[in-house]
């Protein structure tokens, strides 16, 4: 919890307020790991609650490669702070 809160008041002090914060996991919380670490790309939501993520625009400009893995990025993809639990 600790490293959390240092996050939030060091590294995520300058992400924008209207960023969306997605979870890995499923929607009934089952599978509650500690956190491990994160990342900031775009997020669609495809069912409800749930949805994919997708790189940011200045890394797909930077990586050509995941231009031919991610063709098609939804118009709903949102700027996102991406939590990913440990294995």
């Amino acid at each position: 919890m600790a490293h959390l809160q240092h996050l939030v008041r060091t590294d995520w002090a300058r992400v924008p307020g209207r960023t969306l914060i997605v979870l890995s996991g499923d929607s009934e919380g089952n599978r509650h790991s500690p956190f491990s670490t994160f990342s900031r790309a775009r997020y669609a939501p495809l069912y409800g609650h749930t949805g994919e993520v997708y790189p940011l625009e200045s890394e797909m400009t930077e990586d050509k490669e995941l231009c031919e893995l991610f063709p098609e990025i939804p118009h709903t993809a949102v700027a996102a702070l991406v939590l990913y639990l440990l294995d």
